[in-house]
C-alpha cells in the first residue's frame, strides 16, 4: 500500500458566491483526480488525493455559475494524461486542457502531440518546484526544445515555479518561443513582497506580454489562513496576497486569467471555500469590465475557446 499522505477533501458545503460571473466565464485551472480504482496514481507521487471526479467538478460549476474550464493535468499522474484525456472528450466545447508529457522533447511523439490537440489540449505543464540544479539555473535548454515542439500548434507551456528564486527571470525567458503561462501569481510567497526580483521579472514578461499569470492559489501563498479571518469578511482573506493581485493587474490586465484551484490538493490549513474564492476575485477585481476580460475574454484567446 502506498504511504504518501491522504490530501484534505474541498469543502462539501453548497454555498453559491455572492459574485457573479460573466456569461462566458472560464475557471482555467482545476485538477481531476479518480477515481483512483479507475485511474491509479503515480507510485512516485508524494501525496494522495481524495478522489475528485468529473462529474464533482461538473457539481461545483453549477455552484459557481460557470460553464467553460481548463482541466489541468496533476502531478499525481505523472505524464500518464489518460484521465485528463477522457474528461476532455466528454465535452469538446466547453472544456480544455493542460498535459504533462516528458520534459526531454526526444520522448514526446508528433502523433501524440496531434492526439492532445484533437481532444482539446492547448499547453503543457512543467513543474519546476524542487528541480533547478545547486546553482540555481532553470533547465532552460529542455524547456525551449520542447516549446519549439509545440510552438507549431500553437499551445503554450504553463511553468510551475517560484519566480522569487529566479533574479534573472525576465532576460530568462526575454526570447522564448512560446507563450509562458506561470501559475499562482508565479509562486511567490507573500512573504518576499512584490519587490522581489523575480517577481518583478514576472511583472516585465507581463508587460511585454510574453507571460501570462493565473490568479490562482492565493491561499497557498498566503502567511494567513482562511481560519485566521477575524471579522468575517471577504477583504481580510488572504489580505498579504492584495498586493501581489494589484501589481499583476497594473502591468497587464490583458495577461491575466483566473481559476479556482480545485480541488485545492496539499492544503495544510483551513481549506478554503471556492464561493469565498469567488467573492475574493470579486473584490480584488471591482471593475466589471476588468472581470469580464479576466474571465471571458483572456481565457477564450488562450485556451482557442470559441
Amino acid at each position: 500500500m502506498h504511504s504518501t499522505p491522504l490530501c484534505q477533501a474541498p469543502a462539501s458545503e453548497i454555498r453559491s458566491p455572492r459574485s457573479v460571473f460573466p456569461r462566458g466565464a472560464v475557471d482555467c485551472h482545476a485538477h481531476v483526480c479518480g477515481p483512483a480504482a479507475q485511474y491509479p496514481y503515480a507510485q512516485e507521487r508524494i501525496y494522495t488525493p481524495p478522489d475528485a471526479s468529473l462529474e464533482d467538478y461538473r457539481s461545483l460549476l453549477r455552484m459557481l455559475g460557470v460553464v467553460r474550464a481548463v482541466l489541468v493535468q496533476p502531478s499525481v499522474y505523472g505524464t500518464d494524461n489518460r484521465a485528463l484525456i477522457d474528461a476532455l472528450k466528454t465535452d469538446s466545447t466547453h472544456l480544455r486542457g493542460v498535459a504533462v508529457l516528458p520534459i526531454d522533447s526526444k520522448m514526446v511523439k508528433d502523433k501524440e502531440l496531434e492526439q492532445l490537440h484533437a481532444v482539446g489540449v492547448r499547453g503543457l505543464r512543467c513543474n519546476l518546484v524542487d528541480v533547478a540544479d545547486p546553482s540555481g539555473s532553470l533547465p532552460i535548454e529542455a524547456l525551449t526544445s520542447l516549446a519549439l515542439r509545440i510552438a507549431p500548434l500553437g499551445w503554450h507551456l504553463e511553468l510551475l515555479m517560484h519566480v522569487n528564486a529566479y533574479p534573472q527571470l525576465a532576460s530568462i525567458f526575454a526570447n522564448f518561443p512560446v507563450d509562458l503561462v506561470f501559475g499562482h501569481f508565479g509562486y511567490c510567497h507573500a512573504k518576499h513582497g512584490i519587490h522581489n526580483a523575480g517577481f518583478q521579472g514576472l511583472l516585465s514578461l507581463m508587460k511585454d506580454q510574453r507571460a501570462w499569470v493565473k490568479m490562482t492559489g492565493p491561499y497557498r501563498i498566503s502567511a494567513q489562513s482562511a481560519a485566521a479571518t477575524k471579522t468575517g469578511a471577504i477583504a481580510d482573506l488572504y489580505a498579504d496576497m492584495r498586493p501581489f493581485n494589484d501589481a499583476v493587474l497594473a502591468a497587464n490586465p490583458k495577461q491575466l486569467v483566473w481559476g479556482s484551484d480545485w480541488p485545492h490538493v496539499m492544503v495544510k490549513n483551513t481549506m478554503p471555500h471556492d464561493a469565498d474564492l469567488c467573492d475574493l476575485f470579486g473584490d480584488w477585481v471591482s471593475d466589471a469590465h476588468l472581470r469580464e476580460t479576466i474571465l471571458v475574454d483572456n481565457p477564450a484567446m488562450l485556451y482557442d475557446f470559441s
